[in-house]
């Protein structure tokens, strides 16, 4: 069985997953790579590990902080993808993210399904609620330019900690114990990534091709810790 490959964009968010517990991951401890900020730099990246064919790995699962684009998500909110979006005007479909938000919800984490945005700088104010009209539930930076890059026939996820909202953007009071907060969650996450990992090897999801954005998105663990590997 091949390992999951996980990616993220920041040392914060990389730290975290390396601190959650692995024990029980299928096909061994995962490979866990930081990409780098922004779309141009996590798409190239994804392209280079994963190539044409995806062989070296059994699922791929984009994951890290967001920006919530939807009033009462809060800090520490978990948004699992059903579908990414970016500046371009394209979109992507996920399909079957249901496990993972079961195996979230398991946790006891509070969940949301829908729609990420990925941008190519922070979005704020009108910006923002223009894309919650749109149904955007979340914006990130990344999601999509990795999710481009991967075959079809290979499983892949997306989830996002919420760290900012409309009501409180970065750089406000606040920003550092929601910071926190979504770092927790995160690290506390790992062991749902390890449950959908299992769920979709066990029955792979066939992932849609790229669509129009006019196009509308319908919208265990032994008792040793197991750390990830960190492909360089």
């Amino acid at each position: 069985m091949k390992p999951l490959l996980v990616l993220c964009a920041l040392a914060p968010e990389q730290w975290a997953l390396r601190g959650g517990d692995w024990a029980g991951a299928l096909g061994g401890p995962p490979v866990l790579v930081r990409t780098g900020l922004g779309p141009q730099r996590a798409g190239r990246v994804a392209g280079a590990l994963v190539g044409s064919s995806g062989r070296d790995y059994g699922a791929v699962l984009v994951t890290g902080f967001c920006a919530a684009a939807a009033p009462g998500l809060r800090p520490g909110d978990l948004v699992v993808a059903d579908g990414v979006r970016d500046g371009a005007g394209s979109s992507l479909a996920v399909d079957s993210p249901q496990p993972l938000v079961e195996a979230l919800r398991v946790l006891g984490h509070t969940v949301h399904c829908g729609p990420l945005y990925s941008a190519d700088r922070v979005v704020r104010g009108a910006q923002r609620r223009e894309l919650h009209r749109a149904g955007v539930l979340a914006v990130d930076m990344e999601s999509a330019a990795v999710l481009h890059r991967l075959p079809v026939a290979l499983p892949v996820a997306a989830v996002r900690v919420v760290v900012d909202t409309p009501e409180r953007e970065l750089l406000r009071p606040g920003t550092v114990p929601n910071g926190l907060r979504a770092w927790r969650t995160l690290r506390a996450a790992v062991p749902a990534l390890i449950g959908w990992h299992r769920a979709v090897a066990a029955d792979p999801p066939a992932r849609p091709a790229i669509s129009e954005l006019s196009d509308r998105l319908s919208l265990t663990h032994s008792s040793l810790p197991t750390l990830p590997q960190e492909a360089s």
